[in-house]
């Protein structure tokens, strides 16, 4: 069946599984094998073809080559290559082999229906925002990131409570004594933010959500805040052992006077998805709403 009129089709595809999981090469191998009998060009991520024993594509070379990044796994896994993939403009879906799997939507048993449906141009495009990240040290960029959940400033390994500066643009906030603070996307809302006390946000809306995790007075509670704000969390400079975390994957050390800046990003992931397949679904499935 011939793609949708309008819609964009695809053909050459990138497959990326959850590394050292016993069922994803099965999975994969199934997948390539489905992809090719549908006439569509295949190529697996480097490490996910090395658990296969086969030749593998980088990350790098995806860009301008695929046209579409299939992705089996969890949201840990569809965050890797989310980030990875974003500035190349490479669309994802996801197939969930994790455990909860907020944006990785088309079940294992569903695999070749689901995405039979997308090559036939049955889908929709969902944008998701990302946060630049960025540690500025003695009033210098000493590192920038991108974050498709969340930046977190927490405590490091002593397990004590961090005190930090809270500022939106130039303008203070509060000094908190916390395990940290959790700078959510919509996306994020659903992850460590919900943990910690945090609203859920509709992806769609344009939102920057604070969490404080453990703050050590009851006042201090989520906040939202407008998009074009610059969080800025200024670690004390007597603090030695604070980590700033993103998407719960990347650590880096943080020290005493450094200041971490999020703000939205310029960059958004397209998400693709399958039909009649809507977020309040998603909420529903995986929040057990209803039941």
């Amino acid at each position: 069946m011939p793609p949708s009129a309008g819609k964009p089709s695809f053909r050459r595809i990138a497959l990326i599984g959850k590394l050292g999981t016993p069922e994803i090469p099965a999975s994969l191998r199934e997948l390539d094998a489905f992809l090719k009998s549908r006439g569509c060009d295949t190529f697996i991520e480097k490490d996910s073809a090395a658990e296969l024993g086969v030749r593998g594509t980088d990350y790098a070379a995806m860009g301008g080559t695929v046209d579409l990044a299939i992705v089996v796994g969890g949201d840990g896994t569809m965050l890797a290559a989310a980030r990875n993939l974003v500035r190349a403009h490479v669309p994802v879906v996801g197939v969930n082999q994790g455990r909860v799997g907020f944006m990785t939507d088309i079940g294992h048993r569903d695999m070749q229906s689901g995405l039979g449906s997308i090559l036939d141009g049955k889908y929709s495009i969902e944008e998701r925002a990302l946060h630049d990240g960025e540690i500025v040290r003695g009033g210098q960029s000493a590192l920038r990131t991108l974050a498709l959940n969340e930046a977190v400033v927490g405590k490091g390994s002593q397990g004590r409570l961090i005190e930090f500066e809270l500022r939106l643009d130039d303008e203070y906030i509060y000094t908190l004594r916390a395990d940290g603070m959790i700078v959510a996307t919509p996306t994020g809302s659903t992850a460590y933010s919900l943990s910690a006390g945090g609203p859920i946000v509709e992806p769609s809306v344009r939102v920057i959500v604070l969490s404080p995790i453990s703050p050590h007075t009851l006042s201090n509670r989520p906040v939202v805040i407008r998009p074009n704000a610059v969080v800025r969390i200024a670690i004390a400079k007597r603090e030695q052992d604070a980590l700033l975390t993103i998407d719960g994957q990347e650590g880096m050390p943080l020290q005493g006077g450094d200041v971490v800046e999020v703000r939205e990003g310029r960059f958004s992931v397209s998400l693709i998805h399958t039909p009649n397949r809507t977020y309040f679904d998603v909420l529903r499935s995986k929040l057990g709403w209803g039941r």
